[in-house]
């Protein structure tokens, strides 16, 4: 039910650093714009939910399109399709989420893995301790 994860990395900074203690609620409805902890090339892994099943995603020019309208976020970092391994527009699966970094200079998210399935989802990120910088 509640998952205990100590992140590596900093693929969700600013939210998220480097050494934090974070809490996860595996129960519930995933929605856009939600903080997740996922699997990954057999790591754990933070990253934003940006679209779920059936929607079409598209990122050109920094500028990222979910069916068609711009995503509004508070994101302090450009997104950019560059390096990524998929094609877009890209068409999210059944039974899975589109999941970008916050950091969005690192492409390890949906834009390598492609969808995530909620099978690899550990949890919505629901408490987040700071262990380090305080």
């Amino acid at each position: 039910m509640v998952g205990i994860h100590v992140n590596h990395g900093n693929s969700s900074y600013p939210m998220i650093k480097d050494g934090d203690l974070v809490i996860t609620f595996k129960f519930g409805q995933l929605n856009q714009g939600d903080e997740i902890c996922y699997k990954a090339d057999g790591e754990t892994k933070f990253g934003r939910i940006v679209a779920k099943a059936g929607d079409a995603i598209n990122i050109t020019d920094s500028y990222v399109m979910v069916n068609g309208f711009g995503l509004t976020e508070d994101v302090v970092y450009p997104t950019s399709a560059d390096g990524s391994l998929i094609a877009f527009p890209y068409t999210v699966g059944n039974g899975s989420v589109f999941v970008l970094n916050d950091f969005r200079k690192d492409v390890k998210d949906s834009r390598t893995y492609g969808a995530i399935p909620l099978k690899d989802c550990e949890g919505k990120v629901v408490l987040v301790l700071r262990r380090r910088g305080i």
